[in-house]
């Protein structure tokens, strides 16, 4: 997963501006040791889901930029615990039947309006979704680059999810 974010950073900075920090991620949703990609049917996204309910899996984002010019390169990971709700499988089914699950890895969105998914959550919201912004905001930093926008405030603001991790992951504890 981070030699993934690697690659695609570096192949990105290849053709970029000079000056220019180039940043990709590549996210993971594992259950017992298992990846969980992106569900191939409708069929496959109906098993992922049913492993899933009930149960605790976990989400990882890695992260790496690469500035242009020199090939300076910060990585850093985040991984967000995440308990599934016991929904049912009409819920399932009409979520399913919405085809948004197909395009998923883990075959869910958290933040889909009509199923939400997840039980409850003690991690980071934005890792779920995909991009972790307080570790973007903390790998800028390392970079000497500091963002225009609060970003763990905008991203709260814009969840509307009140993160219990945030502070710990600017401080380098998570």
């Amino acid at each position: 997963m981070t030699r993934l974010a690697i690659e695609k950073a570096r192949a990105c900075a290849r053709h970029a501006e000079r000056g220019v920090v180039v940043m990709a991620a590549d996210t993971t949703v594992a259950y017992e040791g298992e990846i969980l990609g992106k569900p191939a049917d409708a069929s496959q996204a109906e098993s992922m889901l049913r492993r899933l309910r009930s149960r605790t899996h976990q989400v990882y984002t890695a992260l790496a930029l690469v500035r242009q010019e020199d090939g300076a390169l910060i990585t850093d990971c985040c991984e967000t615990h995440v308990p599934m709700r016991d929904y049912s499988d009409e819920e399932m089914g009409e979520y399913i039947a919405s085809g948004d699950p197909l395009d998923k890895a883990g075959a869910y969105a958290i933040q889909h309006a009509g199923f939400r998914p997840v039980e409850r959550l003690e991690g980071c919201y934005a890792n779920v979704m995909g991009l972790p912004l307080c570790h973007l905001a903390r790998s800028l930093k390392k970079m000497e680059i500091v963002p225009h926008t609060d970003l763990p405030n905008a991203c709260q603001a814009s969840i509307q999810y009140t993160c219990p991790v945030y502070r710990r992951i600017l401080a380098g504890e998570a």
